[in-house]
Order: structure tokens, then sequence, then C-alpha cells
């Protein structure tokens, strides 16, 4: 039966991060394709933000029951270190994420097929240097030296803040002892939280926030033909390192900002209700 379960919840990751990267990266791809991206005010970011905002809720909000909806090795593995969630389960969650990433990427292709090929199969699938983004938000030469006028360095830890407020929006929206937004709001919620990191943090990585997002990808565009998906070390530094960082760090401060005081809430509402309930039985 357990087998079963985690069989369940592995199909479920898989089958909700191919949604997740089935329209995200389908957005870019919709924008980045379109015939106004020929002029230098062409890239919508507005578009690419809510479209990736709408990619979660509706990633979530399917397979969320099922297995969680972590959706990203990063939050698998802040969920392994902080919230109890089985490490017995950590390779298992990323390789099905890995799975659905790769198959969300040809998922685009495949509705796009024509299109990518008469643009030379331009690099749709990833953020940093030599993407559809770093070339349309930071012009040509920039866009095949680094992430535009940032380094590298600079753009992973935009990458470090990204997936914090992604772990952050995640901890809050799911945790009974906070305000709460109700379980049926929750994928809503998490949602808000990438589009918030897109509109206000995005500029300088293109915020993949999600290691399986952005190499899953990364692997189907090389094996397609698009050229330079794996040249520098941004797609180690930036999406897999910074991620993962991330990760950490929106857990662990959540964890001593945030959890310390919810419970000394919890006490005192209890500790009230027991007053309470000592005066009515007298």
């Amino acid at each position: 039966m357990k087998q079963n379960n985690l069989m369940s919840e592995l199909v479920a990751e898989a089958f909700g991060t191919f949604i997740l990267v089935l329209l995200g990266v389908g957005v870019v791809t919709n924008v980045g394709l379109a015939p106004r991206m020929a002029s230098a005010g062409g890239w919508d970011w507005l578009t690419i933000c809510f479209g990736w905002c709408f990619a979660v809720v509706v990633a979530v909000y399917t397979v969320g029951g099922v297995s969680g909806g972590h959706l990203n090795p990063a939050v698998t593995l802040a969920m392994a270190v902080k919230r109890g969630f089985p490490w017995a389960k950590v390779p298992a969650f990323w390789s099905a994420q890995m799975i659905g990433a790769f198959l969300g990427a040809a998922g685009v292709y495949l509705v796009f097929r024509d299109g990518l090929v008469a643009a030379n199969l331009p690099n749709v699938w990833t953020g940093g240097p030599g993407s559809v983004f770093a070339q349309a938000f930071w012009g040509d030469t920039a866009a095949r030296t680094a992430t535009g006028s940032y380094s590298i360095l600079t753009a992973a830890i935009a990458e470090v803040f990204g997936t914090a407020v992604l772990l952050w929006g995640i901890l809050g929206a799911f945790d009974a002892k906070n305000i709460g937004v109700g379980s049926n709001l929750g994928p809503l919620f998490v949602g808000f939280a990438v589009l918030a990191v897109g509109l206000s943090l995005g500029g300088p990585s293109g915020y993949m926030i999600n290691p399986a997002r952005d190499l899953a990808p990364r692997i189907f565009g090389t094996l397609i033909g698009t050229q330079g998906t794996f040249d520098g070390l941004w797609w180690l530094i930036g999406p897999i390192g910074g991620g993962f960082a991330g990760g950490l760090l929106g857990i662990f401060t959540y964890d001593w900002f945030v959890t310390p005081g919810l419970e000394r809430k919890a006490a005192e509402a209890k500790a009230a209700e027991a007053r309470y309930e000592g005066a009515a039985a007298d």
C-alpha cells in the first residue's frame, strides 16, 4: 500500500511539473515568437509574469491534494530539512519533477514547433545568458556575454532571494497557525508569490526559482538543437545553486522570524481558552 501511495505521489509530481512547464515555458515562447518581438519594446514582461503565476496556480490545484504540489526540487529539499518530509522520498520526487519538466518542454515544442524551427530554435527554455529572456531584456550583445548588465553572481543572488520569497509564500499560505488563506485558496496565494517575484525581482536572472524548471527544459533544448544552452556555468550557479540555497534560506528564516511568534500566539490563545472554560465551570 505504501508503495502504491508513493507511486501516486510521483505521478502527481511529474504531471504537476509537466503542467507548470507547459504553461510557464509556453507563455515565454508565445511572447518570444510574437511578431512584435522584432521591435525594441516587444518584450511583454507583464504577460510572462502573469503567465507563470497562473501556471503555478493550475499545476498546484491539479495535483496538490495527492503529492503536496512541490513541483520544485528546492521546495522538496526545504520540506525535508525542516518539515519532516521523508528523506527517502527526496530523490524520487526530484526525478519525477525532472521528468515532468522535460515532458512539459516537449509539449511546448510540439505546440510551437513551426515557429521555433522558423526562428532557428531560440533558447526559450531557460533564463540567463543566450536565452530569449536575456536577448529581449538586455539586447543581443549583452545576452551573449552575461545576464545583461548584471554579473552572473548578482543574478544568482536574485535567484536566492526569489526562491526564498517563494518559500515564504508557500509556508505562509499553508501554515495553520498563521493568518491562513483557506486550504482551497493556498495555491492561488503561491501563484501570487511567484507573480510578486517576477514583477519585483525577476529582471537580473529571469527568475527560474526552480532547479527542475530550468535544467530539464535546458536538456530538452540541447537535444533538439538549441545552441549555447550549457555555455558557461550559469546553469549550475544560478538556477541550481541559487535555487537550492534560496529554498533553505526561505524555510530557515521563516522558522527564525515567524514560527516562534506564531507558537507564542497559539500558546496564549490556548491559555486564554483554558481560563475561560475554568471561569465558565465556576
